[in-house]
């Protein structure tokens, strides 16, 4: 594994990766890896002859109050987990790299960045959308993947590559999951165990919601009323939002039919987790 800190030999090797022939992977994170990342990974490296990754904390999509400053920066760990799933160059750009002095031009991807997330988390997805799209040209792969954890930042970028007609393939990968359930998530570290054992109801409430439809139930608000009572016997849980979407616009729904995507936020104290489930409709 080669590890580069500059856009120009990040360049040069994937240059020369290119001339030997083999198809560019890429796997941006901000680090505080976990298997849920480690999975991207090996999805990479099973599509493409050159894995490349990339670790950066993007201070653009942390909103004033949120957790950028005591974000988990576990580098050491992080290389260890990249070298065994057999990373061919990692990405270590600092935030002078990606925001050079005098930086002016941000990305924002109308529709998608209002609702949901972007309404809890104002200007979120302008800077995710504005640190991938330099990502994507500084790296300039054939394939990028992602996790359907972040299910609205997958459609973001799905929506990103189309309309700046990035020559590159989004590939969205299941999510990865603890024994109970419960999503792997950089955040779950900030959870306290009585925390971590409520949070289980996360995923409880969308099998909940994936039974009810298989038993025929198609009005989302029922569906919406009956998660939102089960999450609420956590005693720590404050829900942000339970929503059914559609997965391309992530606009609510309100009679499910083909696809529909069950999307949730919810707060164990400072502690923010989301969750979805992508069912079709029977």
């Amino acid at each position: 594994m080669r590890t580069v800190t500059s856009v120009e030999e990040l360049r040069s090797l994937v240059r020369e990766a290119r001339q030997r022939g083999d198809r560019i992977g890429f796997v941006p994170t901000m680090g505080a890896l976990h298997e849920g990342h480690a999975s991207l990974l090996r999805a990479a490296r099973e599509r493409t002859g050159c894995v490349v990754a990339s670790i950066f904390v993007n201070p653009t999509q942390f909103g004033p109050s949120e957790d950028f400053s005591r974000y988990p920066r576990p580098l050491d760990a992080d290389q260890r987990l990249c070298q065994a799933e057999k990373v061919d160059l990692l990405f270590l750009p600092s935030v002078e790299t990606m925001y050079p002095p005098g930086h002016a031009t941000a990305v924002r991807v109308s529709g998608l960045d209002h609702i949901l997330e972007g309404a809890v988390r104002p200007g979120h997805f302008q800077g995710v959308a504005t640190v991938v799209a330099m990502l994507f040209n500084q790296v300039q792969p054939d394939l990028a993947f992602f996790g359907q954890k972040d299910a609205q930042q997958a459609a973001v970028l799905r929506r990103l590559t189309r309309d700046l007609h990035f020559p590159i393939e989004i590939v969205i990968c299941p999510t990865v999951r603890e024994a109970d359930g419960l999503a792997c998530s950089s955040r779950n570290v900030y959870l306290s165990p009585s925390q971590r054992a409520q949070a289980t109801v996360l995923y409880r409430s969308l099998e909940l919601a994936r039974r009810m439809i298989r038993e025929g139930q198609r009005q989302a608000a029922l569906l919406r009323q009956e998660m939102g009572r089960l999450i609420h016997s956590a005693p720590e849980a404050k829900i942000d939002y339970v929503e059914i979407v559609d997965p391309l616009s992530m606009e609510p729904i309100q009679a499910l039919q083909g696809q529909a995507l069950i999307v949730l936020a919810v707060r164990f104290g400072s502690t923010r987790l989301i969750d979805n489930d992508l069912v079709e409709v029977p």
